[in-house]
């Protein structure tokens, strides 16, 4: 297997280019750590980050599975306190 398609395989499986998938990819990534630290806080002062755990996950499903096909960068991570 080459070097450039161990790069373009994946992101081509999904309609994207490699661009693309570095963004998404790095997107997700980014609202799951956030959102992992919100929980975190949440688990210690439960009235902070009330939704924001279930928030991010239906954000994040929503992206990968409704929408996969359109073409959409990451929006500004919406945290809710």
């Amino acid at each position: 297997m080459s070097i450039q398609r161990l790069f373009t395989e994946h992101p081509a499986s999904v309609d994207e280019t490699y661009g693309e998938h570095f963004v998404m990819a790095t997107g997700f990534g980014l609202r799951m750590i956030l959102g992992g630290f919100a929980c975190l806080i949440h688990g210690i002062l439960p009235f902070l980050f009330v939704r924001t755990g279930s928030l991010q996950i239906a954000t994040l499903h929503e992206r990968m599975v409704t929408k996969r096909n359109r073409k959409q960068l990451p929006a500004v991570l919406d945290f809710v306190i």
